[in-house]
């Protein structure tokens, strides 16, 4: 028997394992505390499992449109005018399993082999791997924590040849937290048009944002760049609802159009009890979804106060998500517990087997001076952790 060619191309998760490594230290009876994993702590709002429970009660256990219920696709236009002044048709939408399926239906749909799309390095785990698996070649373009990880915009257009196809945008970002600039999305949209490339919009993060940051969508400046625009958002990271599974692509009737075609071959439609109370999140009392911020925004602060006054760390203020990002390298080269730390991985392993805190390596997110901790945690365990930390690095 052979495996296919194209599962070399795919890398293992880091996120998933880091956390493998530290479930099997808790086995062995350690006290690990993980901040490696992008999952809100909070539980699904009390609205939304109600909807679910009434969906079962109701009948609403068949399959669907591979592309969702009209009507669940009819509440993700209203979300998004809502949330972003922005106008769709249910046409243009098509729903998945989750945000990471939206985004490997687009990789599936608009890569051909030899094409290129550039991404932002530090990017999420996933982008390049979606992106090779298609045959495609990801173009990380380097964004630094001194400029508060924002892209340059001549290296964009440098990076760019005729064999560039797409570019992706994630703001807020996992795992920087950076959220861009109006002025440099407003670049990026340049370039794209000037270059008749696509822009690929991850906003899954957009309502986690802080100090009063607005997260801009392309989408959202002007018909010229919306018709290139696709938006990748879900209700897993602002709704607490990372387990539901349902993510979904707004963008131009055409690439929904394939997509969806894609999909019924794949996947067909998503959960359906899901959708139902998918409906409930986007449509219900938004309340949770503050509070959820506010609480964000306060661990985000106590995060950033410890890791600025631990020596040899610097991290960039993160105005979105619900990660942080220190530069570590500095105790690159240095000796700790008989291991010489030569890069992220290593400086992940020795805080998990010697500080029992559980990170992602940032050479992960194509970043090796950096390693990234998650705040999706209680305050209690936070700063446990980061006196474990704090401890670890003296």
């Amino acid at each position: 028997m052979r495996i296919a060619r194209r599962i070399d191309e795919i890398s293992p998760s880091a996120t998933i394992g880091m956390k493998v490594k530290a479930d099997e230290l808790r086995a062995q009876g350690s006290d690990v505390l993980s901040f490696a994993v992008g999952e809100p702590d909070f539980p699904t709002p009390q609205n939304v499992i109600e909807a679910a429970k009434r969906a079962m009660d109701e009948g609403h256990t068949k399959y669907t449109a591979a592309a969702g219920t009209t009507e669940l696709r009819q509440a993700i236009c209203d979300a998004t005018k809502r949330d972003i002044g922005v106008e769709y048709e249910p046409s243009q939408v098509l729903a998945s399993n989750g945000a990471k399926h939206s985004l490997m239906n687009l990789a599936m749909t608009l890569v051909h082999p030899g094409d290129e799309v550039i991404v932002f390095s530090p990017y999420w785990v996933t982008y390049p791997d979606q992106i090779s698996v298609c045959g495609g070649r990801p173009v990380a373009i380097e964004t630094r924590g001194e400029d508060d990880f924002q892209p340059d915009l001549d290296e964009v257009r440098a990076a760019i040849t005729p064999w560039t196809v797409a570019m992706m945008i994630n703001s807020p970002c996992n795992p920087s937290g950076a959220v861009y600039e109006p002025e440099v999305v407003e670049g990026l949209a340049e370039i794209a048009v000037e270059h008749d490339l696509v822009i690929i919009s991850d906003e899954i993060y957009k309502h986690i944002i802080f100090d009063g940051t607005r997260a801009v969508s392309p989408a959202s400046l002007g018909d010229e760049v919306k018709e290139r625009t696709v938006i990748v958002d879900g209700v897993a990271k602002s709704y607490a609802m990372t387990g539901w599974r349902v993510g979904w692509i707004l963008g131009p009737e055409s690439i929904v159009k394939a997509a969806s075609k894609l999909q019924g071959q794949m996947t067909s439609c998503p959960n359906t009890i899901a959708q139902q109370a998918t409906i409930e999140a986007l449509s219900g009392p938004q309340d949770s979804v503050e509070e959820m911020r506010q609480q964000f925004e306060e661990r985000r602060d106590y995060v950033v106060d410890r890791l600025s006054a631990m020596p040899g760390v610097t991290v960039a203020r993160p105005r979105g998500a619900f990660y942080a990002f220190p530069n570590v390298s500095a105790h690159y080269g240095r000796e700790l517990a008989g291991r010489t730390i030569g890069g992220s991985l290593d400086m992940a392993e020795y805080l998990l087997e010697e500080a029992l805190i559980s990170l992602v390596p940032g050479a992960a997110f194509g970043a090796d001076d950096y390693v990234r901790i998650s705040f999706a945690a209680s305050m209690e365990q936070l700063e446990e952790g980061l006196d474990r930390w704090e401890r670890a690095l003296q």
